[in-house]
């Protein structure tokens, strides 16, 4: 399979040719490309293994990422001035490649991005929960992986992949390969995963939980036991695990 890159801010990854969308991938994301045709690509993703089509002409070359966007979003410049038109918006874990750099921007293919909104390819967060609250407020988005737009398994993938973590792009399959399971009795914790059938949410703090949701249509905090009565009594049933990283 040949090596390629990502060279559009959010592309979705669809399930067959201009079909529904699956995940999403961002810009900088490496994918290996299994098949080509009629302009889409069949890829999978080298982040997390996801497979699916995407338009061949959202990918570009291969080239080694230099920093990412380590803002809940910012964007691309034509010019090494905040007062220059903006050209795309990127965000966060986006992986960008830099041409050059001032003190104050990096540029890129795409345009000039603020510096203060990169860090190095090497610099990784600790705290997943703290990333996940950077999308606090993002629109809820059925497969959505973008400060633009995301979902429960969405942000978990985001948050841990930031860390350095490696993690599923599905709930079912985040259920079975993040973490050690908890009894019902075990007290939550701030990093603790709660899944659902079809759903993930983290656990932020004393009886909240951080979590998209379709009820809000966004990325919220919610009181824990509020939460699972709620999604209890909505007919999707109970909590089916507990999980500790």
């Amino acid at each position: 399979m040949t090596k390629r890159r990502v060279s559009k801010p959010v592309v979705d990854l669809l399930r067959v040719p201009d079909g529904p969308r699956d995940r999403q991938l961002l810009l900088g994301d490496t994918v290996h490309v299994a098949e080509n045709n009629d302009g889409w690509s069949r890829i999978v993703a080298e982040k997390d293994g996801y497979a699916g089509w995407l338009e061949t002409d959202h990918l570009s070359e291969d080239m080694p990422a230099t920093h990412w966007i380590n803002a809940p979003a910012t964007h691309a410049y034509v010019a090494p001035d905040i007062k220059s038109r903006d050209l795309v918006s990127l965000s966060y874990g986006s992986k960008i490649h830099a041409t050059a750099e001032t003190d104050r921007f990096v540029q890129t293919e795409l345009g000039f991005v603020p510096k203060v909104h990169t860090a190095a390819i090497t610099e990784k967060p600790h705290d997943p929960v703290a990333v996940a609250e950077l999308f606090l407020g993002t629109p809820y988005l059925w497969g959505g992986n973008s400060r633009f737009g995301i979902d429960c398994s969405g942000l978990v993938q985001a948050a841990l992949l930031a860390c350095g973590i490696p993690c599923p792009g599905d709930s079912g399959d985040q259920e079975q390969a993040l973490g050690a399971v908890l009894s019902a009795e075990s007290p939550a914790q701030r990093g603790d995963l709660l899944f659902w059938k079809g759903h993930v949410a983290w656990v932020s703090g004393d009886n909240m939980i951080l979590h998209a949701n379709a009820s809000h249509m966004a990325v919220v905090y919610e009181p824990m036991d509020r939460a699972i009565q709620r999604i209890q009594d909505q007919g999707d049933g109970p909590v089916t695990a507990r999980k500790r990283l």
